[in-house]
């Protein structure tokens, strides 16, 4: 009896060292994952509150730039992608869509000197700012997210219990190719 008592409390001690090392491992994967998904969220957020002010804004610009179609045709597309992008991949790249569209359609304004008096336009404008600005912050806050999950994943004892519970790395929200480059802005034609 006693001998198999040794066997015993040898193999309990060593399930009572494994769990101690793969219970807080696993639930601090659980909560790095959480974290990740509601910096995602926040950016998803601010998306949709952009996407929320942009109808608004090519409704107020339609009223002064009839003649403007293809402009205010590229940005409802782009948004309409955006809004059916499902994973952080196809947002940054349906984002990076909107944004070029965007940046055309502030060319166009440069045209009509008394829409960027209008003082709804200028609200959006400053709202969309706003908006631009905290989608930045909310993308850098998923990023640190996701780096902090990916390196838990990445990490011994981590990466034994993320492949146990099948916790897969994350994706960064990235840049468009050619994003570093400055984009080209023509005002030749722009009656001063």
């Amino acid at each position: 009896m006693k001998r198999a008592l040794g066997p015993l409390i040898i193999i309990g001690i060593i399930v009572l060292v494994l769990a101690a090392m793969v219970i807080p491992s696993y639930n601090g994967l659980v909560d790095s994952e959480e974290n990740v998904d509601q910096a995602y969220a926040q950016v998803e957020n601010q998306l949709q509150r952009r996407m929320d002010l942009i109808p608004n804004l090519v409704n107020t610009v339609k009223g002064f730039a009839n003649h403007e179609q293809e402009v205010l045709q590229n940005i409802s597309d782009a948004r309409a992608r955006l809004a059916g992008a499902n994973s952080p991949e196809e947002q940054a790249e349906a984002n990076d869509e909107l944004s070029g569209a965007l940046s055309r359609l502030l060319v166009v304004v440069e045209n009509y000197p008394e829409l960027k008096a209008d003082q709804n336009f200028r609200q959006l404008m400053d709202e969309l700012s706003g908006t631009e600005n905290r989608l930045a912050v909310a993308r850098q806050d998923y990023n640190d997210q996701v780096s902090q999950f990916n390196r838990k994943v990445k990490r011994f004892p981590g990466s034994i219990v993320a492949g146990l519970f099948g916790f897969d790395e994350k994706e960064y929200f990235r840049a468009a190719e050619g994003a570093q480059q400055a984009p080209t802005v023509d005002f030749e034609g722009v009656q001063q």
